[in-house]
């Protein structure tokens, strides 16, 4: 019996004694219930996860992984209703270059030849009492990217 990620993260937290409101209310708590649907839908698609939350000095990059050859930096965006737009909206010329800064120093710690690159965005509409829509969007975004804003 296959279950939701959902479901199985109520689960977890049921054998952990914690409630699920407890650890997925607030921003993070959204954002978890996001990587873990995006990480479910990206496995499902042949993706190889190899990072999630990935830090660097100059930015997060939510998940890497390979497929078909390449190394996929990925940006998931959640949001409850589409009032607001598409949530791959929110993955703005700003974002876009913060998450290539970002890759370029996983790059260039990593070492070695670096193989074929690409942004994928992952966009989930998860309307309060319905399984989460998932959307893998890859290659979703190219550079030349925007140079930095001057605050």
């Amino acid at each position: 019996m296959s279950h939701s990620p959902l479901e199985l993260l109520r689960q977890a937290f049921a054998r952990l004694g914690g409630r699920e409101e407890e650890r997925l209310e607030g921003q993070r708590g959204v954002g978890e219930q996001g990587e873990i649907s995006a990480v479910s839908a990206l496995r499902r698609r042949g993706y190889d996860v190899l990072e999630r939350n990935f830090r660097t000095p100059v930015g997060e990059i939510d998940v890497i992984a390979e497929e078909g050859g390449a190394l996929c930096f990925i940006e998931v965006k959640w949001r409850r209703t589409a009032d607001r737009g598409h949530p791959a909206a929110a993955v703005t010329p700003e974002k876009q270059r913060r998450l290539a800064r970002a890759a370029e120093w996983y790059l260039s710690r990593r070492g070695g030849q670096a193989p074929p690159c690409r942004f994928d965005v992952v966009a989930i509409l998860a309307p309060p009492g319905e399984e989460p829509r998932v959307e893998i969007i890859p290659d979703a975004f190219r550079g030349p990217f925007p140079p930095r804003r001057r605050r």
